[in-house]
């Protein structure tokens, strides 16, 4: 048998109808941008990898970094020890994350970061109850997102994402989460009132700055983010920033929660944290947050963990991308994909067939006509193969199109990606 045929018979991939399903493309070796299959075809990554890709495939500084490393030491049980990349990489993060960030709290991937997250904030409120009469008060234990949300799968994380074909299977045993819009100038006042009536019983408020993954790449408007953040704020509730995909310049800056004003108690990452390289998931919670688990009862701990917490080898890789940020201005590449993307998105309003044209840093999203604004409108499967047939690889979200390349790719990849999704249109 060949690759595909053995993949056939033992895998089961994710995000994947079974039944029809197509035959996979068998990667081989990957550099920089581009993606290369067992014939010897190549294909320009133009979603980075499900947008984990930011210096390209096979990086020769983070390969050689992490080969050191695993040499030295490659794994070790994270209760009860420690070692020199996880506490060097907590060490940069805080430097350089928005907002007064105290502790790094290491897990395997971004659903496992929001999963920590979701549990630090409704742990905190749990523990900092209030005892009156004997009588302890009752915890703050609702939850508050937005609607078209995407924070994962594990149940915390599908809990908080808006009810979809990815969660329903799963609705009567998800927990209790208020859902509201994303703001607009029309709607900002009602979604204020909407959360006052239960300000009282929601213990944390998650969102996605500014860019809704998963659930279409939907962009809202950074101030009105940050009117809501400053309300939400002052009714004592907890936020979180899940900047698992926005994180590491892909909204054009360092991270997106850097457009706002009003800064987060938790802040989730993954993805481009590691280059793309290795699993590693990240939450950076404030000493408000930190402080409630400071405490003689032993009840209070935080019991959570994972066997693969702080990895070394994905810590290392972690440090070496940010060395790459340090080393390579890679803001500066940054800067050149955006300028490219609006100069390419005023083009596309130009034709027909197609809406909703948007960008925002290394980002840039459409929506087609045909069919209806959901996931499972198969317009996506059709893209993606004539993609591939013209040597560029995307992955559209239902009849959502969108790019997001790697930060190294070229000027010439990026113009064979634009003129491949024109001729495709």
């Amino acid at each position: 048998m060949n690759l595909i045929e053995r993949d056939r018979k033992y895998i089961w991939h994710p995000f994947t109808p079974q039944k029809n399903m197509s035959a996979p493309v068998a990667i081989t070796k990957a550099k920089d941008s581009y993606l290369f299959d067992e014939n010897g075809n190549a294909y320009i990554d133009a979603i980075s990898s499900w947008w984990v890709n930011i210096h390209g495939h096979a990086n020769e500084y983070i390969a050689q970094k992490m080969y050191e490393q695993a040499l030295q030491l490659e794994h070790i049980i994270f209760a009860g020890f420690t070692h020199e990349p996880a506490v060097k990489l907590a060490e940069r993060l805080l430097k350089i994350l928005p907002g007064d960030f105290t502790k790094i709290f290491y897990s395997d991937d971004g659903s496992t970061s929001t999963e920590v997250a979701i549990k630090m904030a409704v742990q905190y409120w749990w523990n900092v109850r209030s005892t009156v009469n004997g009588q302890q008060s009752t915890a703050k234990n609702k939850l508050l997102a937005f609607k078209n949300s995407y924070h994962g799968d594990t149940f915390g994380a599908m809990s908080v994402s808006d009810r979809s074909v990815f969660t329903l299977a799963f609705h009567d045993i998800l927990l209790d989460v208020i859902f509201i819009d994303t703001p607009d100038e029309n709607n900002i006042s009602s979604i204020k009132e909407e959360i006052a009536k239960h300000e009282n019983s929601i213990a944390a408020f998650i969102y996605e700055p500014l860019v809704q993954g998963a659930g279409g790449i939907k962009m809202y408007d950074a101030a009105l983010l940050d009117e809501l953040l400053y309300f939400i704020q002052q009714k004592n509730i907890i936020c979180i920033a899940d900047e698992v995909m926005t994180g590491f310049g892909r909204t054009g800056k360092m991270f997106a929660g850097e457009y706002l004003q009003t800064k987060p108690d938790i802040i989730c990452l993954s993805k481009g944290i590691t280059g793309g390289v290795m699993a590693l998931g990240v939450t950076a919670c404030s000493e408000k947050i930190y402080h409630a688990y400071i405490t003689d009862d032993a009840r209070k701990t935080f019991f959570h963990g994972h066997s693969f917490t702080a990895n070394p080898l994905a810590c290392t890789a972690a440090n070496a991308s940010l060395d790459l940020f340090e080393k390579n201005n890679v803001l500066a590449q940054i800067e050149n994909i955006s300028a490219q993307n609006m100069a390419f998105a005023a083009q596309l309003k130009q034709l027909n067939g197609i809406k909703n044209v948007r960008t925002l840093g290394t980002i840039l999203a459409f929506e087609m006509l045909q069919g209806d604004d959901i996931y499972l409108n198969n317009i996506s499967q059709v893209i993606t193969a004539k993609a591939l047939e013209k040597g560029v690889y995307i992955r559209p979200l239902g009849n959502t199109v969108y790019i997001m390349p790697p930060y190294c790719i070229t000027n010439e990849a990026l113009e064979k990606v634009y003129a491949v999704l024109t001729e495709i249109l």
